[in-house]
């Protein structure tokens, strides 16, 4: 299972020709890997803009889910569960955070690996790391 977190209509914290997610979903959709994406704007990213960005991506519903929730429960699960990054701009400088991060977890809910998003190389070792772990989980 990947997961992430991320913010819907913040620009730039991921360049548009580097959508780990859609590259990430491809070369493993004949697996049972299941792709979640934490949106942390929750005012924002409501399900209904959620469930069109969705479809924008052409995301097979039951493999990848976008989800949301009340934004102190997103928060908590970003930085105490996965320990990435978080902050919604209500700090001194006033720029949301969110981690560029990506989050390999196996089926025990244990973090297995990191990738850093805006590195060109993180999709080959993500898939390549989430291939092993599904042979060692056989």
């Amino acid at each position: 299972m990947d997961r992430g977190f991320y913010l819907h209509n913040v620009p730039g914290a991921v360049p548009d020709d580097q959508r780990p997610y859609e590259r990430t979903a491809k070369p493993l959709e004949k697996s049972d890997v299941h792709l979640v994406s934490f949106s942390v704007d929750p005012e924002k990213d409501t399900p209904a803009v959620l469930r069109s960005y969705a479809e924008r991506l052409q995301a097979e519903p039951g493999r990848w889910d976008f989800l949301t929730g009340a934004k102190s429960a997103i928060y908590k699960l970003s930085h105490d569960g996965f320990k990435l990054a978080v902050s919604d701009g209500s700090d001194a400088q006033g720029i949301p955070v969110h981690s560029t991060r990506m989050v390999l977890v196996d089926r025990h809910g244990q973090i297995r690996g990191y990738y850093d998003a805006a590195e060109p190389e993180t999709i080959t070792k993500l898939v390549a790391d989430t291939n092993h772990l599904l042979r060692e989980q056989q």
